[in-house]
C-alpha cells in the first residue's frame, strides 16, 4: 500500500479497535483481531462478520491488508462500479509467491492472461459477449440426462452399504465429469483435474507454507501443462466441442480478442470454476438441509421444492465466500474512504445474511424468496455458469432425496481448506438403513 492508504487503513483500523474494546467484544470480532484464516471465519463466514455488519461494515484488515466489505448493499456496488473498482487483482495469490514457488512455475512457463473473471471493460464486455452463448439454458440443459444419469451410478455404488462420504463417493467426481462435459475437456484429463482441483484454491486465496506454496505452485503448473495439450488436442478438430470449442470458433472469427493463452488460462480456470465451487455449494446444501431435518424431509415429499431450496443454501451457506477488488480512485464505500488502490474483500456470505436484506439471517427457510442473494456475483461480472450450477445442485438433491430420504448426518468435524473466498467441507459423512432403501441399486433406479 501507499503512504496515504497506510495512514487511512491504520486510523480505520486503530479507531476501530478502541471502539470495540470497550464493548467487551472477544479480540476477534474487531478490525485488528479478525483474520480470514481463523477458525470462526472458515466455519461460518456469515456469522463470523455479524459485528461488522452491525457496527463496522467496512474496515481495513491488517492481517490480510484487505479492506474487509460486508453489507449487502456496499458489496453489489463494489461488484457494479467497474469504473471505480478494478477485477485486476481477482486472481492474483493472497500470499504472495516465494522465489521457489515463482520458480516452480517458470519451469512450467507459467503465464496466464486476465480472463472473464479478472478482466474489466473493455476487454471484459467483448470476452462474456463472445462467450455468454455457451452458458445459455438451451446449450446446458442438454446435460441434465447426463448429470442424473450420472448421478445415479454413483449411487448405486454405495447405496447397499448404509454409510458414505458423500463428497469422496460422489460430489468430488461428479460435478467434474460434468465440468469436463460442459468445457469439453477429453474424459482422460479427469484424474488430473481432480488430483489437482485444489491447487489454485491453496495457491491463489490460501496461506499456505512456504513447503505447500511449492507444492501447491506444482500443481498449478501442472495444471497449465494439462490446459496446452488440452487446446492443441481441440484445435485439431473442425468442431471442437464444449465451451473451449466455443471459444476456439470465436478464436477463428475474433483472433484480436480471444488468444492462445487466454484459452489455456480458461482451461485451468474453468475446469476450477466449473467443478469445486459446484461441489462445494452441493456439499453445503445437504449439510444445511440434514441440520434442518424438517425442511429435508419436506423436499423428499415434495420435490417441487427443491429448486427454492437451492437459493435458499446458496444465501445461507455459499460456496463462494469472498470475492476481490482493488480501488482505481479514492471512494466512499459504507461510509468509509477507501484509498486509490486499496485492495477489497467483499465477504458474500455476509452479504447473504445481511438483515437489510433478509428477514431473520441466519434463519434456514426453503419457503424464503433468496433470489436477493449474491452468491453468483453482480452486476457485469455476475457468473455466466450460474444456470449450469443450479441445474446440477436441483438433479443432485432430487436424486438424494429420492433414494436416501432417511439419510441422517453423522457426528463430525467438518474440515475447510484455509483461504479467504472457496468453501466447502473436505468430507460429509452421512450413514442409513439399508432395510429403508425405497429404491434398490441397479436399473430400477433410473428416474
Amino acid at each position: 500500500m501507499d503512504n496515504a492508504a497506510t495512514t487511512s487503513a491504520a486510523t480505520a483500523s486503530n479507531d476501530a479497535t478502541s471502539n470495540d474494546a470497550t464493548t467487551g467484544c472477544p479480540a476477534a470480532h474487531t478490525p485488528a483481531g479478525f483474520s480470514f484464516f481463523d477458525r470462526e471465519y472458515l466455519d461460518n463466514p456469515g456469522a463470523a462478520l455479524a459485528w461488522a455488519r452491525e457496527s463496522r461494515p467496512v474496515f481495513y484488515n491488517d492481517d490480510s491488508d484487505y479492506w474487509v466489505v460486508t453489507r449487502h448493499d456496499d458489496v453489489k456496488a463494489v461488484f457494479s462500479q467497474f469504473n471505480l473498482f478494478s477485477a485486476a487483482i481477482t486472481l492474483t495469490p493472497v500470499t504472495p509467491p516465494s522465489e521457489e514457488a515463482a520458480a516452480q512455475l517458470g519451469a512450467y512457463g507459467f503465464a496466464p492472461c486476465p480472463v472473464l473473471a479478472d478482466s474489466d471493460p473493455p476487454m471484459h464486455r467483448q470476452y462474456r459477449r463472445l462467450n455468454a452463448p455457451a452458458f445459455m439454458p438451451d446449450r446446458i440443459d442438454p446435460l441434465a440426462p447426463y448429470i442424473r444419469e450420472t448421478t445415479n451410478a454413483y449411487i448405486d455404488r454405495f447405496v447397499d452399504r448404509g454409510h458414505a462420504d458423500l463428497v469422496a463417493d460422489m460430489l468430488w467426481d461428479i460435478p467434474c465429469l460434468v465440468a469436463l462435459q460442459f468445457l469439453g475437456i477429453p474424459e482422460e484429463d479427469v484424474d488430473t483435474v481432480r488430483a489437482l482441483a485444489t491447487s489454485m484454491t491453496e495457491f491463489v486465496w490460501g496461506r499456505p507454507s512456504p513447503e505447500e506454496q511449492v507444492r501447491a505452485a506444482d500443481g498449478l503448473g501442472r495444471f497449465w501443462a494439462m490446459g496446452d495439450r488440452v487446446i492443441t488436442k481441440l484445435k485439431e478438430l473442425d468442431d471442437p466441442p464444449g465451451w473451449l470449442g466455443h471459444a476456439i470458433t470465436m478464436q477463428r472469427m475474433h483472433p484480436d480478442v480471444i488468444s492462445d493463452t487466454w484459452l489455456q488460462t480458461n482451461v485451468m480456470g474453468g475446469a476450477m470454476a466449473a467443478h469445486e465451487t459446484t461441489t462445494n455449494a452441493t456439499a453445503n446444501a445437504v449439510v444445511t438441509l440434514l441440520r434442518n431435518r424438517d425442511q429435508w424431509d419436506r423436499l423428499c415429499a415434495d420435490p417441487s421444492l427443491i429448486p427454492g431450496a437451492v437459493e435458499e443454501c446458496l444465501r445461507l451457506n455459499p460456496s463462494i465466500a469472498a470475492w476481490r477488488r482493488i480501488a482505481k480512485e479514492d471512494v466512499e464505500v459504507g461510509g468509509v474512504t477507501i484509498p486509490a488502490g486499496g485492495k477489497i474483500l467483499m465477504v458474500i456470505a455476509s452479504a447473504n445474511q445481511d438483515d437489510a436484506v433478509f428477514d431473520d439471517p441466519e434463519r434456514f427457510d426453503i419457503d424464503r424468496d433468496a433470489k436477493a442473494h449474491i452468491a453468483f456475483g453482480a452486476g457485469t461480472h455476475m457468473c455466466l455458469g450460474n444456470h449450469l450450477a443450479r441445474l446440477e445442485m436441483v438433479i443432485y438433491l432430487e436424486e438424494l432425496t429420492r433414494r436416501l430420504p432417511h439419510m441422517t448426518l453423522d457426528q463430525q468435524e467438518f474440515h475447510f481448506v484455509p483461504n479467504t473466498s472457496f468453501r466447502g467441507p473436505d468430507a460429509l459423512h452421512v450413514s442409513w438403513d439399508v432395510e429403508k432403501n425405497p429404491i434398490p441399486a441397479g436399473p430400477e433406479a433410473a428416474a
